[in-house]
């Protein structure tokens, strides 16, 4: 998943640096409102819905709920958007055949018939994936939706060269060679479209994969796998005005400024297990101010935050002392990290990555990130705790939490020995200008490496450019881009969902790369292959762990933080929980009111 971070937050990061120190003088002293108890405006108290239920019973049909945003999606376009936010908020205007279950922490990652009937009848060892319509699911101009629908949906998946952006796994999955061009490209009579899709009648849909993959299912629990119907496909402006499958449309959009979604009259509650379409508007407002965002949540101008990234260091210090009762602390699922590309010399030796590894001091970055409320716990490996065999700190082969974890200057200065590097080597840290907390954390790294002789100069870049940049391995090796600070949280709860884009040989791309560190392991490569044909949920996570130990062992990442933030929500809402589903985000769909005025 995407490491969508707010591109107005451009403070300076010795704003950013204050605010932390703020932050960790407010969590120490505990302030604000009872923690336990909620707060004399109705709030639920500190942590109240973070991986349970706040104020479930409370929710009323109608009102407005009022999001708040310092980014607008990067499409509101189901093949395309990639953000983890639009995942979670496309729920209400789209609909899957399987989605997660509307239900906090682990079980919100687990999944659920949503426009099927039931979750797959799985056959031929695992390669055939069968599914049925439920009866009643519309559009919104009332007709039925139909398995072809959903399988022009995801054929949209193929259109790279028009709607890039979004997941391919589907592709991958269902055409590993290639050989279908796309529904735009498709002169098959009839549109008979992709053979790996079968639609036998309107209410019934056959996936006949090549080779089995045991996560085929989550990967139908994507956005991009949501019907389209084919006569209101606008191509590359679907994302303006998406066409409704769920119980709200598009009223009006305005990018970069705001959205509004009203209820769609022909949605059907007796259709729809997942979702209680409880407010009859909801709008999103997008700030170019992440403070001015902040406080109109404080305000209580706005309901909550969209991009569910965590509260703003200033914003977060206020809320922490004077409103704690309005705000979860979730962890989020996401590794922060810094990577060694190997095309850059001298981090194709291991030594040299292990210095670094061993030279910085944990701690620091750690502060930089926001402490261990508003940072996380320090990252000891590269497979994040809530993703089956993840290990959390209990995996510390570098031992980063323990005895490490001020950096160990002694071991650095023997690794530098051993890779020819005895007195130190220059590098430069490439860093996303519109992330101060990430510019914080590599000034960090800058400062612990020079005291084992590693000179970092920090090359700051525009965000919004990360896949031309970083994601071009070929302008990494140009710029001599030694160490890249970046995040990453998983698409679906699997080491393939996490760790496929990032490790595997066969994800390494000219262009929107996200394996920086140019791994090109036959071993690791080979396990998420056995991994794909694995049906088994222990075995599954017994090559998970393997995967994770290959990746730690090659040194190939510093982990900074099992990330964790402080998320807002308003004494208006009801129904309140985080989801494992989305990554410790608030889970949109079935959010209320307490009042409906």
């Amino acid at each position: 998943m995407t490491t969508q971070r707010t591109s107005g937050r451009r403070k300076q990061a010795l704003a950013a640096a204050i605010g932390v120190a703020a932050l960790l003088t407010t969590a120490a002293c505990g302030g604000g409102d009872d923690s336990s108890g909620g707060s004399k405006t109705g709030a639920a108290g500190f942590d109240a819905a973070n991986n349970k239920v706040a104020q479930a019973d409370l929710a009323k049909k109608g009102g407005t709920l009022k999001f708040g945003a310092a980014q607008d999606a990067d499409s509101w376009d189901t093949t395309r958007g990639y953000y983890g936010f639009m995942w979670n908020f496309s729920r209400y205007y789209s609909r899957q055949l399987v989605t997660f279950k509307t239900a906090p922490g682990k079980e919100g990652a687990s999944l659920a018939p949503d426009l099927a009937t039931g979750l797959a009848k799985v056959s031929d060892n695992g390669k055939t994936y069968t599914y049925t319509l439920r009866d009643g699911v519309t559009w919104e101009d009332g007709k039925p939706i139909t398995s072809k629908d959903i399988k022009y949906g995801i054929e949209r998946v193929w259109a790279q060269d028009v709607l890039s952006g979004g997941p391919t796994y589907l592709k991958d999955v269902l055409d590993p060679k290639g050989e279908y061009k796309g529904p735009y490209k498709d002169t098959t009579p009839d549109h008979l479209g992709l053979k790996a899709i079968e639609t036998p009648d309107d209410k019934t849909i056959v996936f006949k994969l090549p080779q089995a993959n045991a996560d085929f299912e989550s990967m139908v629990a994507l956005t991009s796998a949501s019907p389209v119907r084919q006569d209101k496909d606008t191509k590359s402006k679907y994302g303006l005005h998406p066409f409704s499958s769920g119980p709200y449309k598009f009223e009006s959009y305005s990018p970069g400024k705001s959205l509004t979604l009203v209820r769609n009259e022909n949605w059907k509650q007796s259709s729809d297990p997942i979702r209680k379409a409880y407010p009859d508007k909801i709008t999103v407002n997008i700030y170019s101010n992440a403070n001015d965002l902040d406080q109109r949540l404080i305000n209580g101008d706005l309901d909550l935050d969209l991009n569910q990234t965590g509260m703003s260091p200033q914003g977060r210090t206020t809320a922490l002392k004077q409103h704690k009762a309005n705000v979860d602390n979730p962890v989020s699922g996401f590794i922060r990290y810094a990577v060694f590309p190997q095309s850059v010399k001298p981090f194709d030796n291991i030594h040299c990555r292990k210095a670094v590894i061993l030279g910085a001091d944990h701690v620091s970055l750690q502060t930089a990130r926001g402490g261990p409320l508003a940072g996380g716990d320090i990252g000891t490996n590269m497979l994040p705790p809530g993703i089956p065999g993840g290990e959390g700190q209990k995996y510390d082969p570098y031992q980063l939490a323990g005895a490490n974890k001020n950096g160990n200057i002694e071991q650095a200065k023997e690794e530098l020995k051993q890779c020819g590097q005895p007195n130190g080597f220059s590098t430069t840290i490439a860093v996303r200008n519109n992330k101060p907390v990430e510019v914080a954390t590599a000034q960090s790294m800058q400062a612990s490496l020079k005291k084992i002789g590693i000179n970092a100069q920090i090359h700051q870049y525009d965000g919004a450019q990360t896949a031309g940049i970083i994601g071009s391995p070929a302008n990494v090796a140009k710029k001599g881009f030694g160490i890249i600070i970046m995040g990453w949280g998983a698409d679906f709860p699997s080491v393939q969902g996490f760790g496929l884009p990032l490790w595997s040989s066969k994800y390494i791309l000219d262009s929107g790369n996200n394996n920086y560190a140019l791994i090109k392991d036959k071993s690791i490569d080979s396990l998420f292959d056995q991994f794909n044909a694995t049906l088994d949920p222990a075995g599954k996570e017994q090559i998970a762990t393997q995967i994770n130990h290959k990746i730690m062992d090659g040194a190939y990442y510093l982990p900074f933080v099992f990330e964790k933030f402080i998320n807002w929500r308003s004494d208006r809402l009801a129904n309140v929980y985080t989801t494992d589903g989305y990554s410790g985000q608030y889970d949109f769909v079935n959010l209320g009111l307490k009042s409906a005025s």
